[in-house]
């Protein structure tokens, strides 16, 4: 790709030329198009299916010079924002991973790279980067195969003679392995990345047993994907967290906040919002992630949720997520039937703050059930959501009195997002319609 000059490209930021539903269902030309803005200097703004007029009220006109790409970020909390990401950055990601591969033994020219996400998402746009950058064979997947493993299977076989490198989130990761034939092309993968949610630990341990390749990493929109990475050697060793470094990057824990600081070369160049631009904010080149985080045992990051979302309940700080992942490892060891959990805060005279747990439950199994023994959404049968919260009241019994949840509530059609992040403002909406006895 050419430099970008110092020149605003003729024009004003581009959207990509084709409808957001026509890239996700040909992935390949809408790249090309791709390529052919950015050549061209050009600020690519990358719209999810019905964000098109979002992202166009958000553009503005005085951000920097391309070549870039502006895609959207977070949502968790209920917002949405518009990230610029200039191309030099997305590359220098993209060179950071090279090193890293080299030390798992593998040649990225020789590699497959697998993309199961559509270019408007930064995991989705940079395993193209990757292979533009460092060689390799590049393999586009139709988001509607990782929820039929058997057609996966079939669609894309993987050659040993050429490793396949895979990212994932942990949603679609439980959803392969919830049948054999997910499971079997799993074993083909040489490197799974996982991020974008905590991986559960029953999660990682079934893929522990499996020897599945893991790399549990740690990125975002506005650091260009991934951060750090662990070794699939150490993941199956035990270890836990995601991972150091890359090596175009730097990671601190915020002694006064313990937010997670990145300083790299990835970071995006500032964020779209109202048709004005603001820069990435930095203090001497770092960027609070607005993730909580320490370092563990092994020297590794290891997140411990959003920093908005920490609560204080009785004098405690209480961190939701991290309760989250406890019952639901209880539920899964017990043999409970539950398919979602999610803990919010809600206040409370006394505690100050209190948790509410929304429950989904399992639907009854299908055959072809895989190693970890998971159920999918989509069939109506099985155990009421209701009838989990007797057991889980007795099991959250076990934890600190801060962290059990004030009350339960039954939710049918509690899910993440498709790439398995909650989006949590959506929920706390919910249930504030809910009236303090239900």
């Amino acid at each position: 790709m050419k430099q970008a000059d110092d020149r605003w490209p003729k024009g004003p930021v581009r959207f990509l030329a084709l409808p957001a539903e026509a890239v996700a269902a040909d992935p390949a030309s809408a790249a090309a198009l791709l390529e052919q803005g950015l050549e061209d200097g050009a600020v690519i703004a990358l719209p999810a299916p019905g964000e098109q007029a979002a992202l166009a009220a958000a553009l503005s006109p005085q951000a920097p010079p391309g070549p870039a790409v502006v895609l959207g970020s977070g949502g968790s909390a209920g917002g949405r924002r518009w990230v610029q990401l200039g191309v030099a950055g997305l590359e220098a990601a993209a060179d950071g991973l090279g090193p890293w591969l080299l030390e798992q033994g593998l040649d990225p020219a020789t590699c497959q790279w697998l993309d199961p996400l559509p270019l408007h998402h930064v995991s989705g746009l940079m395993p193209w980067l990757r292979a533009r950058r460092l060689g390799g064979r590049l393999r586009w997947l139709a988001p509607a195969l990782l929820r039929d493993p058997v057609a996966l299977a079939a669609a894309c076989p993987l050659p040993a003679d050429q490793p396949a490198l895979l990212s994932l989130v942990p949603t679609q990761l439980r959803r392969l392995l919830e049948h054999r034939a997910g499971e079997g092309w799993l074993r083909g993968c040489r490197v799974i990345w996982v991020g974008g949610a905590a991986l559960p630990e029953d999660l990682a341990e079934c893929c522990r047993r499996l020897e599945l390749p893991l790399s549990p990493c740690y990125g975002s929109s506005e650091t260009g994907a991934m951060v750090t990475a662990l070794a699939p050697e150490r993941f199956l060793a035990g270890e836990s967290g995601c991972g150091t470094a890359l090596p175009h990057a730097q990671l601190r824990i915020d002694p006064a906040t313990g937010a997670v600081q990145v300083r790299a070369a990835s970071l995006a160049l500032g964020e779209h919002a109202a048709g004005r631009f603001q820069p990435l904010p930095l203090d001497e080149g770092w960027w609070s992630s607005g993730d909580l985080g320490r370092w563990g045992k092994a020297g590794g990051l290891e997140l411990l949720g959003r920093c908005d979302g920490a609560i204080n309940s009785g004098g405690e700080t209480v961190f939701p997520e991290q309760v989250e992942l406890r019952l639901l490892a209880a539920a899964r060891e017990a043999g409970l039937p539950l398919r979602h959990l999610l803990l919010l805060a809600e206040p409370d005279p006394l505690w100050g703050e209190r948790l509410v747990a929304l429950v989904r439950a399992e639907r009854s199994a299908p055959s072809g059930v895989g190693a970890c023994d998971g159920v999918p959404d989509g069939d109506p049968l099985g155990a009421p959501d209701a009838a989990l919260i007797p057991p889980l009241v007795t099991l959250a019994a076990a934890l600190p009195s801060s962290q059990r949840p004030k009350r339960w509530l039954a939710c049918p059609e509690l899910a993440p997002s498709p790439l398995g992040k909650w989006q949590r403002g959506r929920w706390r909406d919910w249930l504030q319609q809910r009236p303090e006895g239900s």
